[in-house]
């Protein structure tokens, strides 16, 4: 029987919000994925946009290069948007899957969520 478990994303401390990197090539961790292969986390994110800009969002979803694992959201000035509604990342044994993200502008976009870790051992 699996267990499930709510945790804190690992790229932000004690659950608080945490910056996005300006998309210079240089990404901020959101969350490191598990590392057993019989392990899921299901990714809730949300950011919300302080500046005065748009900004365009983009999430890297576990992959080290391609376009294939980015999504990209807009999100206007003072807006909160849900930009990860539970995906699924799985366990790697060899290596841990990482979940990067970056901003138009650096500093500008907040990142909030949490991950349901889903242990089917």
């Amino acid at each position: 029987m699996a267990t499930i478990s709510k945790i804190v994303l690992s790229g932000s401390t004690d659950g608080v919000g945490f910056t996005l990197a300006a998309d210079s090539g240089t990404y901020t961790t959101i969350h490191t994925g598990p590392s057993v292969a019989a392990d899921q986390d299901e990714i809730w994110l949300y950011a919300s946009n302080t500046g005065s800009s748009s900004e365009t969002v983009t999430v890297n979803w576990g992959a080290t290069s391609g376009d294939t694992a980015k999504m990209k959201t807009v999100i206007e000035p003072n807006e909160t948007v849900l930009i990860a509604p539970g995906l699924i990342i799985q366990g790697n044994a060899s290596t841990a899957l990482i979940i990067t993200g970056a901003s138009t502008t650096a500093s500008t976009v907040n990142v909030f969520g949490y991950c349901n870790r889903i242990d089917d051992a």
